[in-house]
């Protein structure tokens, strides 16, 4: 019996004495991570290094449904002067004369010339993201495509589908309330084969546009419906910012390359082949996301002399013979869209019509379903 007693009373004395390690390992663990993150709050927000990373993600916050986050890596004020450094920053790149180095219409050589495929897709990559690269050999072969019913945006793989397209990207930007938007209400202006699908300003409000016009020719920077008009634009959506301009990248570091995102953007070569850039992103262990500034590189490197930026993040797709070439960010799969830039055989008989006629754009509830 009190050999038991003891045995017992040994069994306690450990407990008690685990229970005290326990204690002092979890003290020691709270302390050291006390002091990892004074340590990492004074790098984050005291010094260049760390500065830099937070304007990285701040940027990349503005870029996304959710831009009222970064005030807690900036502060409001920062944030509202960031934005709008943003904007003067897009709209001075929009105000410099394109020179039109694309030769659409070059004479034709003697010489036979194999002739290319209609679209070419090639993997892209960089230190951070992997994506594809469409190449689209006839400009003229592109439409915007919109939905086929009023009252909700419709994918881009849908659209291709019930088109009979080629290929497909998402294109222009959208009215989205509380990021929970229908994907119907388009922002600035639609033109789709010639025609005007919707404009929520006047024939002179200026917007800034990316644009085909009926040679071929991509356009690119901030303009009036009245002047697209009369340049013979073809096909145009609103999205911002047109960063090569006359073969020159205006973007000068990524520190200027508007964060971290899936992103979605489209150039054009001297001899006129149209590239779109396909970016997924937001995905740990596969692709984070590109800047600006990386796509402009890979542009360029292409041979690019105009590009500019167009829809992104969730709405990044491309589709190609009605698969989904591309891995979209959102854990939700596709998103209803308002816009798409699609491939045609013979876009003049695309049956695409304006659903938006005669409709009041003040009066379209974007929420409703």
């Amino acid at each position: 019996m009190a050999a038991t007693t003891a045995v017992r009373g040994v069994k306690k004395k450990v407990k008690k004495k685990s229970g005290s390690v326990i204690l002092t390992l979890t003290l020691y663990t709270s302390i050291v991570l006390m002091m990892f993150g004074m340590m990492f709050s004074l790098w984050f927000f005291l010094t260049e290094s760390g500065s830099n990373l937070r304007y990285m993600m701040a940027d990349t916050l503005i870029s996304t449904q959710h831009r009222h986050w970064a005030v807690y890596l900036i502060g409001q004020e920062e944030l509202n002067k960031r934005v709008d450094n943003y904007w003067k920053q897009f709209d001075k790149f929009a105000e410099i004369k394109d020179q039109k180095l694309v030769q659409v219409n070059k004479p034709v050589e003697t010489k036979v010339v194999e002739k290319k495929p209609l679209v070419q897709i090639e993997p892209i990559e960089g230190k951070n993201f992997k994506g594809k690269l469409l190449i689209v050999n006839d400009a003229k072969k592109l439409r915007i495509a919109v939905p086929g019913k009023a009252g909700k945006g419709e994918k881009v793989s849908a659209m291709v589908k019930r088109l009979g397209a080629v290929a497909g990207v998402n294109a222009g930007g959208f009215v989205d309330p509380e990021w929970k938007g229908n994907g119907f209400q388009p922002t600035g202006i639609v033109i789709s084969g010639g025609k005007i699908f919707y404009n929520d300003g006047d024939m002179n409000t200026a917007n800034h546009i990316v644009a085909i016009d009926k040679e071929g020719r991509m356009i690119a920077g901030k303009y009036k419906p009245s002047e697209l008009l009369q340049m013979g634009v073809q096909e145009a959506v609103t999205f911002a910012p047109r960063f090569i301009v006359n073969g020159v990248g205006q973007i000068k570091s990524q520190a200027d390359g508007w964060g971290v995102a899936p992103r979605t953007a489209m150039a054009q070569k001297a001899d006129g082949t149209i590239m779109f850039a396909i970016i997924d992103g937001r995905q740990p262990g596969y692709s984070i996301g590109a800047t600006l500034y990386d796509i402009q590189q890979i542009f360029l490197e292409k041979g690019a002399v105009t590009a500019a930026n167009l829809d992104g993040g969730s709405s990044t797709v491309l589709v190609h013979d009605n698969q989904i070439v591309n891995r979209p960010s959102s854990e939700y799969g596709e998103r209803y869209l308002p816009t798409a830039w699609l491939v045609f055989d013979n876009p003049t008989s695309a049956p695409i019509r304006n659903i938006w006629e005669g409709l009041d754009p003040s009066k379209i509830d974007a929420s409703k379903w």
